[in-house]
């Protein structure tokens, strides 16, 4: 389901992945820097999303700003807050590199504003960026470190973007319950020798449904 979410005077581009049963959980999903929503890997995992129960808003920011793309995400997520169609006891925000960081950033907003009524259940990075290639002393961990919800992290082993050593000393730091799933000598875009595209993202999308469902409690009562 195609939709258009206001943002200023603007609008983002978004999908919906809709489930066929009535889903009580959603997954908001963005791009990298270079991408836009029909990125292969995110129309894999919504599909694949999807066809287990958890409704999928992927959308479309361009900007290359970190703190623009934040508030397009902040936008989407009270566009699902608010969508009458939907009515969701709590999503999940998840990102591609440069997406995961908006997610990050706007996850630590909500949760330092007064208003953080639970309806943000867990963050996602896929292939989380933290440090330029080749710059390992500068690291984009501010966010990562005020967050408290749970945090899943998919990440290459091999990623030029974020040195293997340097992600698990962050998580160490975290207060927020974590877990780094590596994908073994993936790079920054998930590209692994020998390995086909598809091969690759079942286990992504594998790894991130199973911890969905562990955070969820997915009502299962």
């Amino acid at each position: 389901v195609k939709v258009k979410i206001p943002f200023g005077n603007k609008y983002l581009d978004a999908i919906f992945s809709v489930p066929e049963k009535k889903p009580t959980h959603g997954v908001i999903l963005t791009h990298g820097a270079g991408g836009d929503m029909n990125f292969p890997h995110l129309v894999s995992l919504a599909a694949y999303l999807a066809s287990r129960g958890v409704l999928c808003l992927r959308f479309t920011c361009k900007g290359l700003n970190v703190a623009y793309r934040t508030k397009a995400f902040k936008a989407v997520v009270e566009y699902l807050k608010l969508s009458d169609d939907y009515k969701l006891s709590g999503v999940f925000l998840a990102g591609r590199s440069m997406g995961s960081r908006a997610a990050a950033s706007v996850i630590r907003q909500l949760s330092q504003d007064d208003d953080d009524d639970g309806f943000i259940q867990g963050l996602v990075c896929l292939s989380y960026p933290l440090h330029r290639p080749k710059l390992q002393s500068k690291l984009r961990d501010e966010d990562l470190l005020l967050v408290s919800c749970p945090v899943l992290f998919v990440s290459g082993s091999a990623d030029e973007m974020c040195e293997k050593q340097l992600l698990e000393g962050v998580v160490s730091k975290m207060k927020a319950p974590k877990k780094i799933h590596w994908i073994d000598k993936a790079n920054h875009g998930m590209a692994v020798k020998g390995r086909t595209p598809n091969d690759v993202m079942e286990e992504i999308n594998t790894q991130v449904f199973s911890w969905l469902r562990e955070n969820v409690q997915l009502q299962h009562k």
